[in-house]
């Protein structure tokens, strides 16, 4: 089995967070990067482009497999494609494998917060209540993926030659871990 500890999460330089849409990826993977002390890439970042345009799979490619090839970083997620070639280089995978309910909760929220605010996110997109509920929203995103996501942390977890694999079940484990590792 892969299950990986909080030594694993101290001695890695290059860090993958996974977990379903809307469990905290991102917020998890900035507080770890500034503990660790290591950059931080935000896969959105590189894979939206203004008006919510995802670029073709070579222009992807051309973004994300130099960012695989650095020698330390935070990752706040990876997209199917590219998950192999992230397995071959991370040091250790922090999963987020919480309850449907509770990921798609904080989707809500967190939803509902950036149409209010109209925060912008990934290259300057913006939440509108019209995209949110359209058929390829993230919220829709969230029901089609979830299980799947957690089918490949199950998968990660058990297979011996993938890195070691941090499941935390529940969003009070992910602050435990942060609070393990400091300030």
């Amino acid at each position: 089995m892969s299950a990986g500890s909080i030594d694993d999460v101290r001695a890695a330089s290059r860090v993958l967070c996974f977990g379903v849409t809307g469990s905290g990826k991102s917020t998890l993977a900035a507080a770890l990067a500034e503990r660790l002390d290591l950059p931080l890439v935000l896969i959105d970042e590189l894979c939206w482009e203004p008006g919510w345009v995802q670029p073709p799979r070579d222009e992807l490619d051309r973004r994300i497999l130099p960012v695989l090839e650095r020698d330390a970083y935070v990752l706040d997620s990876v997209y199917g494609i590219h998950n192999h070639l992230a397995l071959e280089r991370v040091d250790v995978i922090v999963a987020l494998d919480y309850p449907r309910l509770t990921s798609f909760a904080r989707l809500l929220r967190r939803s509902a917060q950036r149409i209010r605010t109209r925060e912008a996110v990934c290259n300057g997109n913006v939440e509108t209540l019209g995209r949110t509920l359209a058929r390829d929203s993230i919220l829709w995103w969230h029901i089609r993926s979830w299980r799947s996501k957690r089918e490949r942390i199950r998968r990660w977890h058990a297979d011996a030659s993938a890195p070691p694999v941090l499941v935390l079940p529940m969003p009070r484990d992910a602050e435990a871990l942060l609070a393990q590792l400091g300030s």
